[in-house]
């Protein structure tokens, strides 16, 4: 995400840790057209008080979509919905929010749609111009030996 992104959505989400106790922690996140950047909260606790400051963006764990494959295991608990993003390297990252706020999981699975179609799109341009440029050189030599 060097490059400035669109954003598409801004907020709050609790991404489950690695370690060993997998504990839940605020993130704030925001979503761009290219992916996912997740900030940590400064002096929070495990419990749902608010976030008092948010770490700077040189510290941002970034989820490009290039690198991620699909949004999985959407279920709801607790008036909380949680669900997996799944990387292209198989790692499985864990998120929950509130069921009554942004349906993050839809977004994130509707921004990852669009930035794929967005490629595919590119994809088949280059293909269609290399192609056209491939198919006018040719033609180019045809012309020439009959001249």
């Amino acid at each position: 995400m060097s490059l400035p992104a669109k954003v598409t959505q801004d907020g709050m989400l609790e991404k489950r840790s690695g370690g060993l106790l997998q504990l839940w922690k605020k993130k704030r996140c925001v979503l761009s057209d290219d992916g996912l950047r997740l900030r940590s909260c400064k002096g929070h606790a495990a419990s749902h008080a608010p976030c008092v400051a948010w770490s700077s963006d040189s510290r941002a764990k970034e989820l490009l979509f290039e690198r991620m494959v699909t949004v999985d295991c959407v279920e709801y608990k607790r008036g909380l919905v949680y669900f997996t993003v799944v990387m292209s390297t198989g790692k499985e990252i864990d998120f929950r929010c509130p069921q009554d706020g942004t349906a993050w999981n839809a977004e994130i699975a509707l921004a990852l749609v669009r930035y794929k179609n967005l490629q595919a799109v590119q994809t088949g341009r280059k293909r269609l111009i290399s192609t056209a440029h491939l198919s006018g050189a040719e033609e180019d030599d045809q012309i020439s030996q009959l001249e």
